[in-house]
């Protein structure tokens, strides 16, 4: 039961971009190591902010 319980947590993780920062901060790590890596309220500003500036079809 927990199982199925982690899982379902993990999907719907995984739908709202609950990795995104992880991974972004990896290829920041790996393609900018001289720059300082944004923290997580950074990261996310600018991601909406881009998404404001760059509208694409959208399921919501």
């Amino acid at each position: 039961m927990w199982g199925v319980a982690r899982g379902i947590g993990r999907w719907y993780s995984a739908i709202n971009g609950g990795q995104d920062y992880q991974r972004y901060v990896a290829h920041h790590r790996r393609n900018h190591p001289d720059d300082p890596v944004p923290t997580v309220r950074e990261y996310w500003r600018e991601r909406y902010a881009d998404a404001d500036r760059n509208p694409t079809n959208r399921c919501c």
